[in-house]
C-alpha cells in the first residue's frame, strides 16, 4: 500500500511538472509571437528610428532564446521548426541570447539593504 502511495504521489508530481512546463512554453511562445509582432510594426526604413528598431530586434531575440530553452526542457530540440513557424528574422535569431543590458528593478531586498539601520 505504501508504494503504491508513493507511485500516486510521484505521479501526481510528474503531472504539475508536466502543467507548468506546458504553461511556461505557451507564455513564452505568446511573448515571442508579441516581440516579433512589434518588431514588424516598426519596419527598417530610412526614416526609422535606427536606437528603436535595434532595441525591438534585442527583445525578439531574447524572447526568442527564452522560448528555445523552454522547448529544449520539454524534450523538443529542432530550432529550424521554431524560425519558420514563427517566421523569425534572421537579425532575430543572430540576436538570440540574454539581453545585453538587462533591466534592473529594485527588489525587496535591495530596498530593505538601502535602509538605514535602526538606532536602539
Amino acid at each position: 500500500m505504501t508504494l503504491d502511495l508513493l507511485r500516486s504521489g510521484c505521479a501526481t508530481l510528474e503531472y504539475e511538472f508536466a502543467q507548468e512546463r506546458a504553461s511556461a512554453f505557451g507564455r513564452l511562445g505568446r511573448r515571442l509571437e508579441a516581440a516579433l509582432a512589434a518588431l514588424a510594426a516598426c519596419p527598417r526604413t530610412a526614416n526609422s528610428d535606427r536606437k528603436i528598431r535595434d532595441d525591438l530586434v534585442e527583445q525578439a531575440g531574447y524572447a526568442l532564446w527564452l522560448f528555445v530553452v523552454q522547448r529544449e526542457a520539454c524534450g523538443l530540440n529542432k530550432i529550424s521548426q521554431v524560425l519558420r513557424d514563427y517566421g523569425v528574422p534572421n537579425e532575430v535569431y543572430v540576436r538570440m541570447g540574454p539581453l545585453a543590458t538587462p533591466s534592473v528593478r529594485p527588489t525587496k531586498t535591495i530596498e530593505v539593504e538601502a535602509m538605514s539601520a535602526p538606532m536602539f
